[in-house]
């Protein structure tokens, strides 16, 4: 049952072990005022701080090498400044207090209406006394049309962020559903959420961030190579973007290949503009949900073995390509390329997939192919014969025809022309079936690290001996 942020202000300020200090900068000016107004203050409430000015703020955290003040670097020194305090001066009562550091910086809609509502927001804390320091951290997007209704929402999520991290640090799903209580994703989203310490050994940030793409609390999430979670908003900023949707289950020479592959078409057709370029494996829900429920364990499976390739990944809730491109082209104004397989390309021209879609067929490849984007094809083996399908082969309607030859004439639509032709027999849910049943010859299929972590970890369903 939900409870209001007053009576978990008010639950926090009466457990008399834990005491700390809240910092909000810039417009987050509004998560100490409930833990005030609720009653019994002095028993939490060490110290507030509340740096509005940047030169105040510089000359208590330090300034930032980007120049900007609402980015989590910032949060992460106002965390460890304050919490430092915390332990440094009342060392006196350390052995039954848990003591806390809470923090925010955060852009609200301003007086312009000009530039994005965002925040960071993180807590460092101890789960019990005297304990190594645990942290929760995440970045909100906040919708509220007017300033006052943002900053509103922004101490709901505040408290509810203090109240999570006290109440709930062992409870993966709670923790999640906790942060949102008394919200809506009409006001505000979290689209990135990472801890770390003793008080969350139970839990795994990457399993964090699938609850939030779950329960629709963000439309994605990013994991970077070495599987830390990231905000993928400021992961996709500035950078020209090469983006490949499969299943993962496993990653297979042929997904490697539609990588590299894609990478090098994209690096002609960009030439001396290529600079930095993103190649990025993508991961729908409706994927993860191809078996009814998703399963964790099988979602780590697929992050970590796309990591140990060295790969970052998007986990999305789009279900169509042209939503995945909105959300994209939001974030960044480089160059994007989505590799496809020739059957996913005709997909694509099939007019019968659109016949629930409000867009229609013309409005939704409008939206995926925008001015900076493109289709990199890569072929597939014909079904009869030794020949290989590629752009020139798609089977359409005559009027689908035409839509085909305008993308391909305006250089929307490519063909790679180089590839491994060897591995286009290769199927996941093939491989897939020969791990779970034991049968050899996948390990031929797949990249030396992918069959080397399956089965040393025992991965989708391997029969490992006991």
């Amino acid at each position: 049952m939900a409870q209001d942020p007053k009576h978990k202000a008010l639950e926090i300020n009466l457990d008399r072990s834990i005491y700390g200090a809240f910092a909000e900068i810039g417009a987050g000016q509004e998560v100490v005022r409930h833990f005030f107004r609720a009653g019994g203050a002095a028993g939490t409430i060490a110290k507030t701080m509340s740096a509005y000015d940047m030169k105040f703020s510089d000359d208590i955290y330090g300034k930032e090498t980007s120049g900007r003040y609402v980015c989590e670097s910032r949060l992460v020194k106002m965390l460890e400044h304050e919490f430092s305090l915390m332990l440094e001066r009342l060392d006196s009562r350390a052995a039954d207090t848990r003591f806390f550091a809470f923090a925010d910086t955060v852009a609200a809609k301003s007086y312009s209406g000009k530039g994005e509502s965002h925040g960071w927001m993180g807590l460092r804390f101890q789960h019990e006394p005297k304990a190594a320091a645990s942290e929760v951290i995440i970045h909100v997007k906040m919708l509220d049309i007017e300033n006052v209704q943002q900053q509103e929402a922004l101490g709901v999520i505040g408290v509810n962020l203090v109240y999570a991290a006290y109440k709930h640090s062992e409870d993966r799903e709670r923790f999640v559903t906790e942060l949102m209580d008394g919200l809506t994703t009409e006001r505000l989203e979290i689209d990135m959420i990472r801890v770390s310490g003793p008080a969350f050994s139970k839990i795994d940030s990457r399993l964090l961030s699938l609850e939030l793409v779950k329960r629709d609390y963000c439309q994605a999430v990013m994991f970077a190579a070495d599987g830390k979670v990231l905000q993928a908003s400021d992961a996709l900023y500035k950078k020209n973007i090469v983006l490949c949707r499969g299943s993962y289950r496993p990653p297979t020479l042929v997904n490697l290949d539609m990588l590299e592959r894609g990478q090098a078409c994209f690096q002609k057709l960009l030439g001396k503009d290529k600079g930095d370029i993103l190649v990025l494996p993508e991961i729908s829900m409706n994927n993860l949900r191809d078996r009814g429920e998703v399963d964790n364990e099988d979602f780590l499976a697929r992050v970590d073995l796309l990591t140990v390739l060295g790969r970052p990944v998007l986990i999305t809730n789009y279900q169509d390509f042209s939503a995945l491109n909105d959300f994209i082209s939001t974030y960044n104004r480089a160059q994007v390329a989505f590799v496809m397989g020739y059957y996913s390309v005709s997909e694509l021209f099939d007019e019968s997939k659109y016949l629930n879609v409000k867009d229609g067929i013309l409005g939704s490849l409008g939206r995926l192919t925008g001015h900076n984007t493109r289709i990199l094809v890569y072929p597939s083996k014909e079904d009869e014969g030794e020949g290989v399908n590629t752009i020139d082969s798609l089977k359409t309607k005559a009027a689908t025809n035409a839509l085909v030859s305008y993308l391909k004439d305006t250089g929307k639509l490519h063909d790679i022309t180089d590839y491994s032709k060897e591995h286009f027999s290769i199927w996941s849910r093939v491989v897939l079936k020969m791990i779970q049943e034991g049968q050899p010859g996948w390990e031929s299929m797949v990249p030396p690290q992918v069959a080397k972590r399956v089965k040393e970890k025992c991965l989708f369903g391997y029969p490992c001996e006991v």
